[in-house]
Formats: structure tokens, sequence, C-alpha cells
């Protein structure tokens, strides 16, 4: 498996996929073309049935105007590449005859056409941590909780990146919290976190604690949705899920920052187990790859901070992505914001409500997290194409009826 410096990308919203790939493989493409003065990018399958509405064709020509490049966007909804449906090519028109494509496979991360899916450096050894039960064999050889393996294959500088990733996450939650107004896009859809902060203050007990989370959670996703700086954990899409249940629980029990901070690792590990044996794609396995692996990072790390052992963390997060199995991505007209944004807040809460389900038993449960992921990607596979970020179907089709 690849660093989790692969899995929490920090950049810009509103999507991974369809807004932070883009922007890298239009960088890549620049970087091994130097020269160019013109080029045609054509955006294939869900790249192009949502990229207007992921700001695709912006991101793209940002990254070559700023290098004096003049960029053609041509849209291909209905024709997909094999390899992936995030696809795009990049063709010099000045030269002429310069030709590449890359899939944008989710969570920011780009494979150029002929080369190898697993392009990063494998930091993990699939021998030791390449599946979940292979982790916790891992983790009870040698004594470990799960966030001292990525310390291991690591080393201790992962901190101080997962250091940067928290500073971008609390400041997204702050800023989320102090912006009003509509987000951008055809929807006209008001912010709602400043609100829904402010009216948890009156609340009290339990119902309080819930209305906390789903603010901070409301915020990262609705800075998400408004192009602001977040980090993918795993996608923009998901954003908000785990920063949400992360903040909620320092506050609750005022937790030192090393803790979230070993929290975020195990978090990771739980994604990266995903991303290699599955996916974090909507537009390969609807949105049960996004919020769903969400809620299974964030349970995981709500289980650990909670006193969780290794075992109830794994059935934390598979509560997490079972629950969500079979969930679509159909977003309203393309955009991160209906149902995404809410969806990153019922998914928060539930997050917590595993991990307290999986810490008042032992641990022990019949359907194990690698179970899980296998049947996510038969579910996905299985999938229309009209509930994988297409916005042909579903909730989509209905908004436009």
């Amino acid at each position: 498996m690849e660093s989790l410096k692969e899995l929490y990308r920090i950049g810009y919203g509103p999507s991974s996929s369809h807004t932070m790939g883009p922007r890298y493989a239009a960088e890549m493409f620049i970087s091994s073309n130097p020269g160019i003065r013109k080029v045609r990018a054509g955006l294939y399958g869900s790249l192009a049935a949502t990229g207007k509405g992921h700001l695709t064709d912006k991101a793209i020509r940002s990254v070559f105007s700023s290098h004096g490049i003049e960029a053609e966007i041509l849209w291909f909804p209905d024709e997909t590449k094999p390899f992936h449906p995030n696809a795009l090519t990049f063709t010099s028109i000045d030269p002429e005859g310069i030709s590449e494509t890359y899939y944008s496979v989710g969570g920011g991360k780009i494979v150029k056409e002929g080369e190898s899916e697993r392009k990063g450096e494998d930091v993990y050894p699939d021998s030791s941590v390449g599946t979940m039960a292979r982790l916790l064999e891992y983790c009870d050889d040698n004594g470990y909780q799960i966030w001292e393996t990525a310390i291991e294959f690591e080393g201790e500088e992962i901190l101080d990146y997962m250091s940067d990733v928290w500073s971008v996450m609390k400041a997204s939650i702050k800023r989320g919290l102090e912006a009003e107004g509509v987000l951008p896009g055809g929807l006209h859809l008001q912010r709602k976190a400043c609100q829904a902060y402010a009216k948890s203050k009156d609340f009290t007990g339990s119902l309080g604690n819930a209305a906390h989370a789903f603010a901070y959670a409301l915020a990262v996703s609705e800075e998400n949705a408004g192009g602001g700086e977040i980090v993918t954990a795993p996608t923009c899409g998901s954003c908000g899920v785990l920063p949400g249940v992360l903040f909620h629980l320092m506050r609750e029990y005022d937790l030192p920052e090393i803790r979230v901070l070993r929290a975020l690792l195990t978090a990771g590990l739980v994604g990266n187990i995903v991303k290699t044996n599955g996916s974090i794609s909507g537009a390969e396995v609807g949105c049960q790859g996004e919020v769903g692996v969400a809620c299974a990072m964030a349970g995981a790390a709500a289980a650990q901070l909670t006193g969780g052992t290794i075992r109830q963390i794994e059935y934390a997060a598979e509560m997490g992505l079972e629950h969500h199995l079979g969930l679509t991505c159909d977003p309203l007209m393309g955009l991160v914001q209906i149902p995404c944004i809410e969806r990153n807040a019922m998914a928060c809460m539930r997050a917590i409500d595993h991990a307290t389900y999986a810490i008042m038993g032992d641990g022990r449960h019949k359907i194990s997290f690698d179970d899980v992921v296998e049947v996510m990607m038969e579910t996905g596979y299985a999938l229309p194409s009209l509930y994988r970020e297409t916005s042909m179907g579903g909730l989509a089709r209905i908004h436009e009826l």
C-alpha cells in the first residue's frame, strides 16, 4: 500500500476525481511535454457527464493558462474508456501529434494510460498489512495498536504530515462555521453550518452533542462545495465525515492533539485498505466508495479515541462500510452539494454510533471488514452507470423532471 500522504491530499474542492485529479493530470502533461502552446482536452464518461458541475473545465484551464497554454475542452459523456469511467485525453495542437490519456481513479490520484495503477511507492508490504485481516494479525504479533503500524512503516515524520492534515481540517471547520450565503452553482443552495452551529448551542444532552457534530461536518462539506481548501478523507465529496467526528470528540473529551493525529493514522490505514483492494471512486462504485469509506474511517477513529481494542476498531469500520452498501452517487446538476453535504453530516453521526456499538461488545462479529470491501466492489460494478456519478439517474433525474 502507498503512503497515507497519497490518501490524505490537501487541496481545493469540490471534487477529488473531477477537480483535483484533472489538475494533476494537466500538470503531468505539461511536465512531460515542454514547449506545447495549445491543447485539446477530451473528457470522457463520468468525467464529462458531471464535469461542469464539478468545475473540471475551470480546473484544467487554470493549470494550462498559468503556463501560457490555451486549452480547448471537448465533452464526451456517452463515451467511456475501458480502464476507468473518469478518463481524459490531452492532445497538443501546437505542436501537433502529442496525445496522452489519464484516468482519475479517486481521491485525486491519477494513472497514466499504460502505467500501473499503483504507481506510487508501496511503503506498506501487502504480506503484512495488505488487508484488514493481515493488519490485525500483524498488530497481534507485535503488540501494536493499529496506528503504530503506520509509524513503523512511514517513520515518525508521518505524524508531522498528519499535523498538517489536521490543521487544514480544523481551518476548514472554522471557515465553514463562519461562512454564510449561497453556494456556487445552479442549485442556489444556502449554507447551513453557521446556523446549525448557532442553534446547537441551545440544545442540551445528547441532542446538543449530535447537533455540534452535524455542524462540523456540514462546515467542511460546504467549504468543499465552495471550492475551499480541504483534505481528501478519502475524497473531496466525503471530506466532512472524518474531521467532523474528530473535532467533536476532541472537544467533547478534551483530547490532546497527539491522540487525534494517531486516530488519523488508524483511519488512514482503513481507507488505504479499501483503496488498495476496492475503490474510493464514486464513478466506479457509487457513493459507498466515498461516504461509505469515510464513515468506516471515522468509525475506526472514534472507536480508538474512546478506548476500543483493535478488533472493536475493525468492527466499527466494518459497520461504517456495510451500512452504506449500495449507496448511489447521483448528485443534482453534477454539483457536490445535494445529496452529498447532508450525507457527510449523517455519516458523521453514524460513525460515532458504530464506534459506540462496537465498544459495547468484545469486537467479535460474523462479517469481516475485508468481506465488506469485496461485496462493495461487487455491488458497485452491478450498479448501472446511471447511479455512478453521471447525474443521469436517481435523485439527479428526479430533480430534472
